[in-house]
């Protein structure tokens, strides 16, 4: 899955200095949150910049706007996990990881069951005909993409819409989750050695997790 993870070149023509650090893990024992995953997201709620004017969260916001999205309305992903840091939920033990550490590095990180892929990650502007499956006042829906929106995607449909903004639930980390990709993402002028210590931290977590994980991870600039 790795080697084949693309950024399309009309995402890099609209970002140039958009990277990404994705990481696999195979052979996960997860379950609910527990005591540790619930410290893990207290110490990063704590140690979080959460200052207005960080320039990371600017750079997200203008790339937002530049395919046509409201960063107000719908915000980047690590936008509105800083704004609820206090009281994140625990989903569970591999979901508190990654979120623990979209918090304390400030920093876009989703997750998704690998196993529910069909075909490679790709990250691309989307046509507005791909199927992106949600929840819609509490049963299964079907949305789609508007053209040009930055999405994740595989084989099948839309995996994260609006580039970190909502996941699908096709590819979401359950409990019985047992292999997973993980996307760590960055903009200028967020520091390259800063997203690889933010991977090497998740890392560390998902061992805590399943001491007996295999992982492996590729920069794609």
């Amino acid at each position: 899955m790795l080697e084949r993870i693309t950024i399309d070149e009309a995402v890099r023509e609209l970002r140039p200095d958009a990277t990404v650090l994705a990481i696999t893990a195979e052979g996960l024992a997860n379950g609910p949150g527990d005591a540790v995953t619930a410290d893990w997201l207290a110490m990063a709620a704590k140690s979080a910049d959460r200052s207005a004017d960080d320039p990371h969260l600017d750079a997200w916001r203008e790339a937002y706007r530049a395919f046509g999205a409201k960063p107000q309305r719908t915000r980047p992903s690590v936008d509105a996990l800083l704004r609820r840091a206090d009281a994140l939920p625990q989903i569970n033990k591999v979901v508190d990881a990654y979120n623990a550490i979209s918090v304390e590095y400030a920093l876009p990180v989703g997750g998704e069951d690998l196993d529910a892929y069909r075909g490679a990650a790709r990250l691309v502007r989307a046509t507005g005909d791909e199927p992106f499956d949600t929840v819609a006042g509490g049963e299964p829906a079907v949305e789609h993409p508007l053209a040009g929106e930055v999405v994740w995607r595989d084989d099948e449909g839309v995996t994260c819409r609006r580039w970190n903004w909502r996941q699908c639930v096709r590819t979401r980390i359950t409990e019985s989750t047992v292999n997973a990709l993980f996307l760590l993402e960055r903009l200028a002028p967020y520091p390259l050695d800063r997203l690889r210590e933010a991977g090497d931290d998740l890392a560390a977590k998902l061992r805590a997790i399943s001491p007996d994980v295999r992982i492996q991870n590729r920069l794609i600039d």
